[in-house]
């Protein structure tokens, strides 16, 4: 549903997109992170229309997004990260007005919103005007927006910002139905987030895919040497006795009167706890903790984007404003 080959965009000052391929499939939703200035958002502006490619090509239901630009957006529900709405409107106005934009048949229209407002938790509110509305009820006008039309590809920025614990679990679990039959690219900052409903990862940084899997898979390739933490009752003599068994590499033990506390590196693909409870049976020690020091998806990000203080400070994506013909570089 979402095929990206070979994608580049060029600023005069910068290249924000370096030769980006992935894809997204119908009843995937692919989670898109990066740090700030990554190349996000100026991917996600040219799936949507919003900019043109410098080289490449960029399909959206089948649909070329520079040579078959309306059909591609037709087929494309979007939500920026900072939605405009009119604040004068009611929120049914709203959603009406942005289904026959859509081009949703007259008959249609109706049925369309209450569906939408249904979906995205909004009965409630649907005859407020936005300006009233608090800044999760607004942002999830917008996203019943860009769901009012039915589209089969999604492409959502930080579809949870401003939301409360409770509304974020309800979005949550919308767009995971929502994704079981459609084409979701979903933006966010919240790591857990994607955890709790991609079905895949692609990392982009400066511009170029970094990495790309399920979060499973990208800690397992990650995870480097394990590491087993391990807590006794009591100041016992462990470092010694945890150094002696087999595939134990080095040992680091902090202890004090009540507790003594193990960092245990393991020599690559193997595993000493069981080795380490029957020492601490046999040894009369009792045995507090014992568990796998585990990577999160969070590691996986810090140490595939992280840099150096200069390099971290270039400068953000183009704001709107560089958006006007003017900014671009020659075809």
């Amino acid at each position: 549903m979402i095929e990206v080959q070979n994608l580049s965009k060029r600023y005069p000052t910068r290249l924000a997109v370096d030769d980006v391929t992935f894809s997204v499939r119908e009843g995937e939703i692919v989670g898109f992170l990066g740090p700030n200035g990554a190349g996000k958002t100026t991917t996600m502006r040219v799936l949507t229309g919003f900019l043109p490619p410098t080289s490449g090509t960029a399909r959206v239901a089948g649909y070329d997004v520079v040579t078959q630009s309306g059909p591609a957006r037709a087929a494309t529900g979007y939500l920026p990260e900072s939605a405009a709405t009119y604040p004068e409107m009611r929120v049914t106005e709203y959603l009406a007005f942005r289904a026959r934009l859509e081009g949703v048949a007259g008959s249609e229209v109706k049925p369309r919103v209450n569906e939408a407002l249904e979906r995205c938790l909004l009965t409630e509110v649907a005859h407020r005007k936005i300006e009233n509305l608090s800044k999760g009820f607004r942002q999830r006008t917008a996203l019943a927006a860009a769901l009012v039309h039915r589209p089969p590809v999604l492409v959502l920025d930080e579809p949870t910002i401003g939301l409360d614990p409770v509304q974020i679990i309800k979005i949550r679990e919308m767009i995971r139905e929502l994704g079981r039959d459609r084409a979701v690219l979903l933006s966010t900052h919240i790591l857990p987030e994607v955890e709790a409903v991609c079905d895949r990862v692609l990392i982009i940084d400066r511009g170029r895919i970094v990495a790309e899997g399920t979060s499973s898979d990208l800690r397992a390739k990650l995870a480097g040497t394990p590491i087993v933490r391990v807590a006794f009752a009591g100041a016992v003599p462990a470092a010694d006795a945890l150094a002696t068994l087999s595939g134990v590499a080095s040992v680091a033990v902090e202890d004090d009167a009540s507790e003594t506390r193990a960092r245990v590196t393991c020599l690559q693909g193997k595993d000493p706890r069981e080795e380490i409870f029957r020492l601490a049976v046999a040894k009369g020690w009792t045995l507090r903790e014992l568990s796998r020091e585990a990577m999160t998806l969070e590691d996986v990000f810090v140490r595939l984007t992280r840099h150096d203080e200069a390099a971290a400070e270039r400068a953000p994506e183009p704001a709107e404003t560089e958006l006007a013909g003017s900014t671009e570089e020659p075809q």
